[in-house]
């Protein structure tokens, strides 16, 4: 059989993910649109989460122990939706496991700055984002002399973490984190975390309307496609459900799943040590 040419998505790619929770089944929903047939796995570590308030060996050290799990599965490729993982440990990944294909995640600077008005933007992201030097990187790279407005929403993604996101602990740190924005008077924000789409309703509604809101995860499943059309198949082209494990509560897992996903999963748990 001859190889996919480069344009063609495979469609029996076996495509791992993971992210410090369940925040990265945002990426998850847009590589299941692009790779509709691909083998997608998943692992939530909710037993260890938020990775944005842990220092950066930890995270390390968590970013290691997923890839090989999802190695051992079969991934041939590994997206790393994290954006704080992604900061602190994709370069080890890499440098580690020389013959995968790993991509990343990271704020969305550059496509942000194409779309402002105003030359304000704000960036919502975890402290642990904002502070390494991967993102500084980003912004001396992409900013162009934009005003950035930098906000780490401590407890955001967490609180998103529990499944339910229209709860009122949701909705008051929305409230709480999006306020120093409308201050400054941005016009364009960056969701710096995977977890935040998922609550993109609360955050355009308390930034209004005319406010555009930057995410990520498309761009990342495109790139996923790219690559995924240069490997070797996984496989028989045979219709399989994303398999999603945690280290957390599977009820949490199988809750969110249900109500953010629209295609068929097998959840699991995973030792969270």
């Amino acid at each position: 059989m001859n190889a996919p040419a480069p344009s063609e998505p495979n469609p029996t790619a076996c495509i791992g993910v993971f992210d410090s929770g369940v925040g990265g089944l945002s990426v998850l929903r847009a590589l299941h649109r692009h790779l509709p047939r691909s083998r997608l796995l998943y692992v939530a570590d909710s037993g260890h989460a938020p990775y944005g308030e842990r220092d950066e060996a930890y995270v390390v050290e968590r970013s290691r122990v997923l890839t090989a799990h999802l190695l051992r599965e079969g991934a041939q490729l590994i997206v790393v939706a994290c954006n704080t993982a992604t900061a602190a440990a994709v370069r080890a990944l890499r440098d580690e496991h020389p013959d995968v294909h790993f991509v990343g995640v990271e704020p969305g600077i550059k496509p942000a700055i194409a779309l402002t008005r105003n030359g304000r933007i704000g960036v919502m992201a975890t402290r642990g984002t904002l502070a390494s030097d991967k993102f500084r990187q980003l912004v001396a790279s992409h900013a162009q002399g934009a005003q950035l407005h930098l906000q780490a929403c401590a407890g955001l993604a967490h609180a998103i973490e529990a499944g339910d996101a229209d709860s009122a602990e949701v909705r008051r740190l929305v409230a709480q984190h999006t306020a120093p924005l409308r201050a400054a008077h941005v016009d364009t924000v960056v969701l710096g975390c995977t977890h935040y789409p998922f609550v993109a309703q609360h955050i355009q509604a308390a930034l209004g309307a005319e406010v555009r809101l930057v995410d990520t995860a498309d761009a990342v499943a495109r790139r996923a496609q790219q690559i995924a059309a240069t490997l070797q198949p996984a496989g028989d082209a045979v219709f399989e459900p994303a398999r999603l494990w945690t280290t957390g509560a599977l009820s949490t897992l199988q809750l969110v799943a249900r109500k953010w996903l629209d295609f068929e999963t097998e959840t699991l748990a995973l030792p969270a040590n």
